[in-house]
């Protein structure tokens, strides 16, 4: 039995060790910051992971339907680059600008 005994490791050597979170960013304030937050495909709702190189960011600026000026305010979109490398971008985009609301 005593063989028996030696040949099982200790229950702690068994037991996994606790996960440690990834490397935690901190700003200023001492709030814990992300290194990367992904986007997502505002025709398709995909994420955009850091490697699709053919993505885009767009901010449509909002315009004052009276005068016609740029009231200081945007909406942001973001296309992948699976919807661009179809050419149907200009299609997303403008049917996205154009829900806009008004007055927004």
């Amino acid at each position: 039995e005593e063989s028996l005994a030696a040949a099982t490791p200790p229950a702690a050597a068994t037991s996994f060790p606790q996960l440690q979170p990834a490397s935690t960013m901190q700003n200023d304030a001492g709030e814990i910051v992300d290194l990367y937050i992904p986007r997502k495909c505002s025709w398709t709702n995909r994420i955009i992971t850091s490697k699709d190189k053919g993505s885009v960011q767009i901010n449509v600026g909002h315009v004052d339907s009276k005068t016609g000026l740029y009231t200081g305010k945007f909406t942001p979109f973001a296309l992948c680059g699976y919807i661009r490398s179809k050419g149907e971008g200009d299609i997303a985009l403008t049917n996205l600008a154009s829900k806009i609301p008004e007055s927004s």
